[in-house]
């Protein structure tokens, strides 16, 4: 890739400019206290930040926050982040009640060579996400005046065609932060020629959110493992039973065609923990994943279907994984997904977790993040890379 770095920017010297950075702050609050509840995302634009602020610049924040409608939100105010961000990098955080209006403007007028100030809420402003050319680049020129020079430091947006992420760049000098250009690199190992025998691990809700990706990848990949609520689909495609489990009927013919033209490579539960209802205290038990009872919901994978995805994870030399195998917020479903986990992380292989839920996974089941080759920060765009599609964030900075 063509992509400046942030060490071309630094060399450049940033000391007394402004230095308008994108991150990926997007992290999860609990919905009662407004806590954060995994600050993983926040730490992993620290590099990036630290390396600006040491080298005098005046750092502006920005990020979204979750879905709000392009309005002001309280819900989804990144207030909290800019407390839990100071204290992680051992210095105030300003932070700017608007996004491009008169708290912005004056908290980034009044920021001192070294400072940081975090930006509200992107997506309070319908702009940020229009399909609108125009609409997008009016925010896009109101965010860009903001910086000298623009960093993207946000993997887990760069598949989003948002002001922030596709449009600033077009506006301003701009470059790849430490984050952004440790995933391409990494990915870009798995897209190349990844050393075998090449593994990969699919977990999650839905066949259809992982299609293109199953598509891109069994031509490529030594075995495919597949847990999760997306497995039922499988097994019904099989001539399964699969109660009242979650199912996608419309994808169990796409199933079926994926797993004729799998020339074996894709792997299914062979048991399953099957619960009488979706709640941590519900009875369960383990079933034969063909034998899963009529009016039960399964909810994880079973110990011999942990067992049997060991044995073949235990020899590959590539490993990437992305999605829970069962409901891991409910500890009593959570067991498939900590024996893969655990799995991988003992392997001599080099290990990529794709973000997202397989990320807080991790962090939520107490697991040494530093036992994993890499952990991605964006799930639905670590996939797209994978997909081999073009995503706008990185065309944008290449350009």
């Amino acid at each position: 890739m063509s992509i400046r770095t942030l060490d071309d920017l630094l060399a450049e010297g940033v000391s007394g400019r402004r230095v308008l950075v994108r991150a990926d702050l997007n992290v999860p609050l609990d919905k009662q206290t407004g806590d954060i509840t995994d600050d993983g995302r926040i730490r992993a634009v620290l590099p990036t930040l630290s390396a600006l602020t040491g080298a005098g610049a005046k750092v502006v924040v920005c990020s979204h926050l979750g879905r709000p409608k392009g309005a002001p939100d309280p819900q989804f105010s990144l207030g909290p982040v800019a407390g839990r961000l100071g204290e992680l990098l051992g210095t105030r955080v300003h932070f700017a009640t608007d996004t491009v209006g008169d708290s912005a403007r004056s908290t980034v007028d009044a920021l001192a060579d070294g400072e940081v100030a975090l930006l509200e809420n992107l997506r309070f402003n319908s702009g940020e996400t229009s399909k609108d050319d125009a609409e997008r680049g009016a925010f896009a020129d109101q965010l860009a005046a903001f910086g000298d020079a623009y960093v993207d430091d946000a993997f887990g947006a760069v598949h989003r065609k948002h002001a922030s992420v596709h449009d600033v760049p077009a506006r301003l000098p701009h470059v790849a932060g430490r984050l952004v250009l440790r995933e391409v690199e990494v990915l870009s190992r798995l897209t190349g020629e990844p050393e075998r025998p090449y593994v990969v691990v699919l977990g999650g809700s839905k066949v259809s959110d992982k299609l293109a990706v199953i598509e891109a990848l069994l031509p490529t990949v030594d075995r495919l493992l597949i847990g999760g609520g997306m497995c039922f689909t499988f097994l019904k495609a099989q001539g399964h039973e699969v109660g009242s489990s979650l199912l996608e009927e419309e994808m169990v013919g796409t199933c079926r065609n994926l797993l004729e033209r799998s020339e074996g490579k894709i792997m299914l539960p062979v048991d399953v923990v099957a619960a009488d209802a979706f709640a941590p205290d519900a009875a369960h038990d383990t079933v034969p994943a063909d034998g899963i009872p009529s009016k039960r919901v399964g909810l994880d994978i079973g110990p011999e279907t942990v067992a049997g995805f060991a044995a073949a994870l235990k020899g590959a030399r590539t490993i990437f994984w992305n999605g829970p195998m069962g409901v891991f917020e409910m500890p009593a479903f959570a067991h498939g997904t900590r024996g893969i986990a655990e799995t991988i992380a003992k392997t001599d292989a080099f290990t990529v977790v794709g973000g997202g839920d397989s990320a807080a996974a991790v962090r939520a089941l107490g697991l040494d993040e530093s036992s994993f080759g890499h952990i991605s920060t964006g799930g639905g765009a670590s996939l797209e890379y994978l997909e081999g599609k073009t995503l706008p964030g990185i065309a944008a900075l290449e350009n």
